[in-house]
């Protein structure tokens, strides 16, 4: 493999297994450490999960490197309050995982939301992701409406297909 600035920056980083080539299983671990590892709200952590000049497209944002994703979700959950997050496979190839998720969190004036969106990941080979695609929309929810309350794991949570 030729080296590229990915390749070359990930080999002093730790290594996140599991690694490409994904499997049904692999990709599947893949998301979900990737959802609990998001679902702690600490940016310092979650960049752990990228290479140091990982790509990010994030809605309408685009930015590059670990200081972008620290300022970028620091900014995020300091507006997206009690946020709590699922994902799920939707789709996998060699080194490229597609997600699906939801999201809620509350705005400071405590109105609650839904975010459905979905995500194309890519890794280097030492399994972080060194680009990040996101799309989403957010749906007012009520306090009744919501999965995700305090103390529900986020995976016990019936999700209908009407929300697929």
């Amino acid at each position: 493999m030729a080296d590229t600035p990915s390749s070359l920056q990930s080999e002093s980083l730790p290594g996140r297994p599991p690694y490409p080539p994904f499997t049904h299983e692999t990709a599947t671990i893949k998301v979900k450490a990737a959802q609990d590892l998001w679902n702690t709200r600490d940016p310092q952590k979650v960049k752990n999960g990228y290479t140091l000049d990982s790509i990010w497209r994030n809605r309408d944002k685009f930015f590059t490197g670990h200081d972008a994703i620290v300022d970028f979700l620091t900014d995020k959950w300091r507006v997206e309050n009690g946020y709590r997050l699922r994902k799920e496979l939707f789709a996998f190839t060699d080194n490229k995982i597609a997600v699906q998720f939801w999201y809620e969190y509350h705005d400071s004036s405590g109105q609650w939301y839904r975010a459905y969106g979905l995500e194309d990941w890519t890794f280097d080979p030492n399994g972080l992701m060194r680009k990040r695609q996101m799309s989403a929309n957010d749906v007012k929810i009520s306090e009744e409406e919501r999965w995700f309350k305090d103390g529900v794991d986020v995976n016990s949570v019936e999700i209908s297909e009407k929300h697929w």
